[in-house]
This record gives C-alpha cells, sequence and structure tokens, in this order.
C-alpha cells in the first residue's frame, strides 16, 4: 500500500521554487518513491519532465559527455522540473547544476542521493546559496500507523525500511536488512575507503551498535577496533556523511566538571542496528531494551528536528548524566528515557540538570506508560509515553 510520507508536502512545496532540491539518505529509505511522486505531481499539473536514474547504465550513458556536452543537451531540452535519482554517479553534478542555475535557466532540479563526503564538499563550495537539502529517514511510527499490520513491538524489532512493508514473514524481514547492510558496506563504503580497510570499518560499525546510546569518546573506540584515532574519526564521519550514523554532542555551558569531548552514536534504524547484532528478540526479552528504547526516542527526535532546534546529552565527572538535552532557540529542556517507571518519579539527573540550569522550563521523561506530572525545582516534570516521542509538539511552547 501507499504511505503518505511526512516530508512529501515540504517537497511538493518546492516544485515552483528556482532552487535545485537535494534528497539525501541511507539507502532504501524511499527517495527514489519521493522523486516518482513528485514526478507524478509535476506530470498532474501538465509540467513537462524528464526523469533520469544514473544507476541505470543506459541513463548514465546519456549523460556520459563533457560538462559542456551536458549543460548544452540539458538548456535545449524541453523540460520544466528535472529529476535525476542517484546523482552523485554524475562526474561534476554539482558544477553543472551551478551553471544552468546561474544561466537563469527556467527549469526546476530535484536530485537524490545516497550521500557522501564528496557530495558534502561539493555542495558547500559549488552551490552554496543554491539548493535545498532535505532527510530522507526510515519510516516513522506514525506514518507506519496507515499500515493495518503495523505495532509498536515489530518497528523495535525491524525499524522502518519501506521495503519491509512488503514483507509478511520475519526471516524475509532480517533477510532484507541484511542486504540493504551489505550493500552499504560492499558499495558506498567500498567506494570511500580503501579495500584492507572494510573490515575495521565493519568492526566499528558493530561497535557502536553493540555500545549504542553509550557515552565514548574516539580514543576508547579506537583502542577497541584497533585502529588509529585519526582513522576512527575518518569512518565516524563517513557514517555520519552517509546518514547511517548520528552523533550526539555533549551539553555544556562550560562548567568545569562537565564533559565536553565525549559523544554518544545512534544508529539511523533500529532494525539496522539488531541485524548488526543479530538479535531479533521482542522487547520485554532482551537485556538491551534499554538501549532499544533510547535509540527509538533520539531517532524520533533527529527525524523532527527544525533549523533551530538540536539534541545533545549531558554528563558530569561526577556520573550525574541525562539522556537528551533539546534545545530551541538555545533553550535547553532535558529528557530522560526510561523502560518503565512505577510512579512519577523524578531522575536524579533530571533533578540535578533543572538545579544548575534554571533557564530550562520544563523536563520530560518518557517511559512506557504516561503518569501524572510533577513538579521539580519550581518547574513541571512531564512523563509521556515512549510513542509520544515523535510529535515534537511539546516543544511548541519553548520560545
Amino acid at each position: 500500500m501507499k504511505i503518505n510520507r511526512i516530508i512529501y508536502k515540504t517537497l511538493a512545496n518546492e516544485i515552483g521554487k528556482p532552487f535545485i532540491s537535494i534528497l539525501v539518505g541511507p539507502r532504501q529509505v524511499g527517495k527514489t518513491f519521493l522523486l516518482h511522486q513528485l514526478e507524478e505531481e509535476c506530470r498532474n499539473k501538465g509540467m513537462k519532465v524528464r526523469f533520469h536514474n544514473l544507476e541505470d547504465p543506459d541513463d548514465l550513458r546519456s549523460f556520459s559527455g563533457d560538462e559542456d556536452q551536458l549543460i548544452r543537451q540539458l538548456k535545449n531540452s524541453d523540460a520544466e522540473v528535472l529529476f535525476l535519482d542517484e546523482f552523485h554517479y554524475l562526474k561534476n553534478a554539482t558544477r553543472i547544476f551551478k551553471v544552468m542555475y546561474d544561466s537563469g535557466m527556467k527549469v526546476k532540479i530535484f536530485a537524490s542521493g545516497s550521500s557522501s563526503m564528496e557530495i558534502h564538499k561539493h555542495l558547500k563550495e559549488s552551490l552554496a546559496g543554491r539548493f535545498r537539502l532535505s532527510i530522507v529517514h526510515p519510516l516513522s511510527g506514525l506514518e507506519l500507523q496507515q499500515t493495518p499490520e503495523y505495532s509498536l513491538a515489530e518497528f523495535l524489532r525491524f525499524g522502518g525500511l519501506p521495503g519491509l512493508t512488503h514483507e509478511q514473514e520475519a526471516e524475509e524481514k532480517m533477510r532484507l536488512l541484511k542486504n540493504v547492510l551489505q550493500t552499504y558496506l560492499l558499495k558506498d563504503i567500498k567506494a570511500l575507503i580503501k579495500e584492507e580497510n572494510i573490515r575495521a570499518f565493519n568492526a566499528l560499525l558493530y561497535n557502536l551498535a553493540q555500545n549504542q546510546g553509550q557515552v565514548v569518546s574516539v580514543a576508547a573506540l579506537a583502542r577497541e577496533v584497533g585502529l588509529s584515532e585519526p582513522a576512527v574519526k575518518h569512518h565516524l564521519e563517513l557514517m555520519a556523511q552517509t546518514y547511517v550514523c548520528f552523533p550526539l554532542d555533549s551539553y555544556s555551558r562550560n562548567l568545569a566538571n562537565e564533559l565536553k569531548k565525549v559523544k554518544k552514536y545512534y544508529l539511523y534504524d533500529t532494525g539496522i542496528r539488531n541485524c548488526l547484532v543479530n538479535d531479533y528478540s521482542r522487547l520485554d526479552d532482551r537485556q538491551d531494551r534499554g538501549a532499544i528504547i533510547e535509540s527509538f526516542v533520539a531517532l524520533a527526535v533527529i527525524k523532527q528536528l527544525k533549523v533551530n532546534m538540536e539534541v545533545k546529552f549531558w554528563r558530569t565527572r561526577q556520573g550525574d548524566e541525562v539522556d537528551f538535552i533539546l534545545l530551541k532557540n538555545r533553550v535547553p529542556v532535558p529528557v530522560e528515557v526510561k523502560y518503565r517507571l512505577s510512579g512519577p518519579v523524578v531522575p536524579d539527573g533530571i533533578r540535578k540538570f533543572l538545579q544548575r540550569y534554571p533557564d530550562a522550563p520544563f523536563a520530560l521523561v518518557f517511559s512506557k506508560e504516561a503518569l501524572d506530572g510533577v513538579e521539580c525545582c519550581g518547574r513541571p516534570v512531564r512523563f509521556l509515553e515512549w510513542s509520544q516521542a515523535e510529535e515534537i509538539e511539546y516543544l511548541r511552547n519553548v520560545e
């Protein structure tokens, strides 16, 4: 069945805008599907369109000329909207986009790609001020609720890759996840790092999955996987630039006892994380259920961040910590994630944070069941269900 993506409305509103619209994200999250939806909408409006999938050898061959030839070819086209799927296969794509944009050509460009270091570099250097970047994530729980078989328990096991909606059997879902992971390692990453480093990269990816949500330093990761610190930094940057892993920085206002040089890492999908550790057990049967739920909340928040928002975590040298600090216009809101609570008890980390940061307007605690709110340090602490993390309306009243 067709699932209406939350991001689609934003993309559709860009059809009449002159900037280049670029969709990035990991493999198999629905970028091509969104481009075809946009293509259909343009055709329904009577617009002339051209669609090219540059993973298709025939399509790529038609773009094999030099830059000047390609630019003339595109200028002579009668298309009003040009769709380029997997545009990173096109040599000097961003330079071609720049020339087309600067020449005043009346053609709207939508391009998608599995992001890489090179794409980001060229976007900043060649297309500054000329493009709009949209990150396409796996399906959220809210989107999957459009399917009759959705359940949070299954979402936490297998994640939100759209291809899973076509599979009914657990074994087939596991096979799909494994194929996506292998394609990422053998195709995307193999093209970006040396052959002999693939195994070390794989070890680092597994380590992050095993320790997801834990506070770690580059030095500690380097010791664990037997790589140099510069190599680990490079691999982590690759994961971030391909949107497979999201690093969170520590929150600090330069208090001497707050940790500053550590991070937390979350893989982009719970199903991919479970695939890496080879454990698809149901939540109640897992030893790592706390990490699963924390990851679910982290990813739910990351998918919804606006330009004036960010998410970090907080930890002191004394061990006081808060899972997440949501920031809107730099105003901090501490967020703690628990598997289950017997009552509305304020976690120690939340209490310590509210004591140190009087500008935090309230705090949030996510757990299995919603509970009555309480007050701490003169401010409200709200207790919400896990699933409510997917609707970031709880920050609406933060100025």
